[in-house]
């Protein structure tokens, strides 16, 4: 068995990949939910809520098992799979006008139960950085104020609905801020952008 394993070839870090598709595809959502944009603009991001944010995602937590991350490998894979089941919500419902009876009242039980999960995820993510502490900081409110927003009225409430958005819109860049720092400081083999230490770390 070591012997099997002196022959694995390395990966790279798959967390830069996961992190992008995650960004990216939270501030599309984002811009529309804060009223950027029109909201009926959600059918022209949802190839990209399956293929980037969903397919991508989850392919970098299948690779994070590979690296032993037991925390990016949870995180990119579910999320990953909440980008798809999202999407294709979003497909049945805006393309083909399937599910539009399932979408309100239940979609706010639906953000509520990744408020739970994203709240284990919080506790954990400041054991492996502050940058992704704050980041998950940031996905929790959001995720809060989204659930909010559908369960307090149908449609959504449209103010919790907009601050949800300036939320994830900050989510965003606080996730595009670690890719950058992941990537930047690989490539020039220095750190250039510091993610801060983890919780408990004595530097």
């Amino acid at each position: 068995m070591a012997e099997d394993r002196q022959w694995q070839p390395p990966l790279a870090d798959p967390a830069p990949l996961g992190l992008g598709g995650f960004a990216l595809t939270t501030f599309a959502f984002s811009v529309a939910n804060a009223g950027i944009i029109p909201e009926d603009s959600l059918r022209l991001f949802i190839p990209l809520a399956i293929f980037y944010g969903g397919l991508a995602q989850f392919m970098a937590g299948m690779f994070e098992f590979r690296n032993h991350n037991l925390f990016g490998a949870t995180g990119f894979a579910s999320y990953g799979a909440f980008w798809l089941a999202l999407g294709t919500v979003e497909l049945l419902t805006r393309q083909f006008g399937v599910g539009i009876e399932i979408v309100g009242y239940p979609v706010g039980w639906f953000f509520v139960a990744w408020t739970i999960f994203t709240a284990i995820m919080w506790l954990a993510s400041w054991g492996v950085h502050a940058a992704l502490g704050i980041t998950f900081t940031l996905l929790l409110a959001t995720f809060i104020l989204l659930a909010l927003a559908v369960l307090i009225s149908s449609p959504p409430n449209p103010a919790i609905l907009h601050m949800a958005g300036y939320v994830g819109i900050v989510t965003s860049i606080a996730a595009w801020y670690i890719v950058a720092a992941d990537v930047l400081n690989w490539t020039y083999g220095r750190q250039i952008l510091p993610l801060g230490p983890a919780a408990g770390s004595a530097s």
